[in-house]
């Protein structure tokens, strides 16, 4: 069985059935009998030469290899500024005729080394070095560490007439010959060395050269130079690469760390850069949760089957009092401190250490009349409300307490007045699902920073839930408006400190860099990013990402002038795997992804109107309540 690999710079011929004597020169001709079927009315094929109508081409059969290769060691070949067809012929070989071969060889190197040696000549050292490739070789078959191939690479060189050919002959073998690749024309085999080129799955050359599954997984042909990481179970197409043909993928799950970081200027495509990869990482079976603050992924979450919560809508409620059902003996704890870091982000301030005292009092009291204690057994009942809260605070305040009082004034609006709509009962909708997505935009920008955190505090009880392990991602779109806050920003800054620990991934999605690179945990945030992607940048904040990031000049003029799209992924903390990349997508991955206003207002128009399902989106009517 063959497996080729077919990659041509300007499209594909049909298959053609062809006649003639292909061994000399002469002039054979093609018919296709196909109904629809296209193809040249006639070729002339010389010893070297096939002479095809509109253009001349000429082939190599590749003989000789480096000893060593790297990843996207034929991106030179694939990135050849002329029309060249390079085929990469793979044929496995069985196991158990791997191992006698390299046994056969592994001898004939032997014997030949001993028959110097007793001869009095000096060490052939490249049959020493072939003689410990082998035993290595060998050595990787028996432990089942790999597999053997047979592998044939041939090149076709086209263009408009003979002197044109002869100049990007000379070009293609001294590229091959920087290269360490030893090109052989196939000089009287000029037909089969064209046809071996379609894509048709013959190799009708037979040049082949026994590769290793390390060495032919450098050769495959798509793979971007640029990037040296190691892909993982959870590889993402991110792109093309800008600077040639090859792809960039990356798997955040197989960096350091699986936060990332993503910075462009208003319009660049950031979302729909990052709804591609959340979409994708659905296919690998990875869990997302998404901070949506435009309602932007509705439609996505529609079309996997996902739960949309539009939180600010009526009917719609997150109780900051649940209990995470993780089991810990702090969880009480715990909660009482998120607690207090809800209420700095509500106060938008600092609490004073007298304001703090009486806010934990108030907390404990709460639980303690809705009759949960330390006690895990009472954790399970129901949780109390924002409103019970503030009614602890008041009876507090009663007692002359003046830090209480101003903590029930300041509590008072989001209990029982205008912004009580998001913490007044409780929780309507569990977040639960394989895509989940919290819309802020029926939200009034007061509320914004609260309804993230709550919305982030949600998630990370998910995240951290021992009896549920496995692959998540947590996108927070627009983050600086939790940025804008210093409790919504350590609450940031902790999830990126210890989301590796619970096998998640954060990324992090904001068009103003200015906010992220200002302060210190902003910049810490960063720092413990794996995983970095610039797209367009602002002129204006171009100075403060290039020292940031580590820009070169030719760097920072790429995302000056990248367009829509277009980006920069630093890899490893901004470390040798860097690549610039323009996003792609599939028609279907488009329609979801897309934020365009023109092209929404025509889907919408196009699409029957469809009822969401209870199970999948909360709305006011169908949002089932958690006792």
């Amino acid at each position: 069985m063959r497996f080729p690999f077919a990659v041509h710079r300007l499209g594909r011929l049909g298959s053609l059935p062809l006649t003639g004597d292909a061994t000399h020169a002469g002039t054979a001709q093609v018919t296709d009998t196909a109904e629809g079927g296209f193809g040249p009315s006639a070729l002339r094929v010389q010893a070297r030469i096939v002479e095809l109508p509109g253009g001349v081409c000429s082939s190599f059969a590749i003989a000789g290899y480096p000893r060593q290769v790297q990843a996207g060691w034929l991106e030179p070949l694939l990135t050849y500024p002329g029309r060249v067809e390079v085929a990469l012929h793979i044929e496995p070989v069985p196991p158990l005729i791997a191992a006698q071969r390299l046994r056969r060889q592994l001898a004939r190197l032997e014997s030949s080394s001993r028959a110097g040696a007793a001869a009095g000549r000096l060490a052939d050292f490249g049959v020493e070095t072939a003689a410990d490739d082998a035993a290595e070789l060998a050595a990787c078959l028996a432990r089942g560490q790999g597999r053997l191939f047979q592998v044939g690479l041939y090149v076709t060189v086209h263009a408009n007439d003979r002197d044109e050919l002869a100049e990007h002959l000379q070009r293609v073998r001294a590229l091959c010959a920087s290269m360490l690749l030893d090109a052989q024309p196939t000089t009287f085999r000029a037909l089969q060395g064209w046809t071996t080129t379609l894509p048709l799955g013959a190799d009708d050359i037979g040049v082949r050269r026994a590769f290793d599954t390390a060495a032919l997984a450098a050769a495959f042909p798509f793979s971007s130079p640029d990037i040296q990481a190691v892909l993982g179970d959870t590889p993402v197409l991110y792109g093309l690469n800008a600077h040639s043909c090859g792809v960039v993928t990356w798997d955040r799950f197989a960096a350091d760390n699986h936060n990332s970081v993503t910075i462009a200027r208003s319009g660049a495509g950031k979302s729909y850069f990052t709804k591609l990869e959340a979409l994708r990482l659905l296919y690998s079976g990875v869990q997302v949760a998404v901070i949506d603050p435009e309602d932007e992924y509705r439609r996505l979450a529609r079309a996997v089957g996902g739960t949309h919560l539009a939180l600010g809508a009526a009917g719609v409620r997150l109780n900051p009092f649940d209990l995470p059902d993780t089991g810990e003996p702090d969880t009480l704890t715990r909660r009482a401190l998120f607690l207090q870091t809800l209420v700095e982000t509500i106060l938008a301030q600092p609490l004073a250490p007298a304001a703090r005292a009486a806010l934990d009092r108030a907390v404990i009291a709460t639980y303690a009349a809705a009759g949960i204690t330390a006690d895990p057994r009472t954790w399970r009942r129901p949780a109390p409300l924002l409103p019970d809260l503030v009614a602890q605070l008041s009876v507090a305040a009663d007692t002359g307490n003046t830090h209480a009082a101003d903590l029930a004034t300041h509590l008072e609006p989001y209990a029982s007045g205008s912004y009580s709509g998001l913490l007044c009962g409780p929780t309507t909708t569990p977040p639960d699902g394989h895509l989940v997505v919290f819309s802020l935009r029926d939200l009034p920008d007061e509320v914004r920073p609260v309804a993230m955190l709550l919305a982030l505090d949600a998630i990370w009880r998910r995240v951290t839930d021992p009896g549920d392990r496995r692959r998540r991602l947590v996108v927070v779109d627009e983050a600086w408006t939790l940025m804008q806050t210093d409790a919504g920003a350590r609450f940031l800054y902790r999830l990126a400190k210890s989301s590796r620990k619970h096998w998640a991934g954060l990324a992090v999605v904001t068009q103003d860099a200015a906010d992220l690179l200002s302060c210190d945990l902003g910049k810490a945030v960063i720092a413990n990013a794996a995983t970095q992607i610039l797209l367009r940048q602002a002129p204006q904040v171009i100075e403060q990402v290039a020292d940031a990031f580590d820009l070169t000049d030719g760097e920072q003029a790429f995302l000056l002038s990248a367009e829509q799209g277009q980006g920069l992924l630093l890899g490893a903390g901004g470390g040798s795997d860097r690549a610039a990349f323009c996003a792609i997508a599939s028609p279907a991955e488009h329609t979801l992804a897309t934020t365009s206003p023109a092209e929404l207002a025509q889907l919408e128009a196009t699409e029957p109107r469809v009822t969401a399902h209870p199970l999948t989106t909360a709305t006011p009517d169908d949002a089932p309540e958690v006792p």
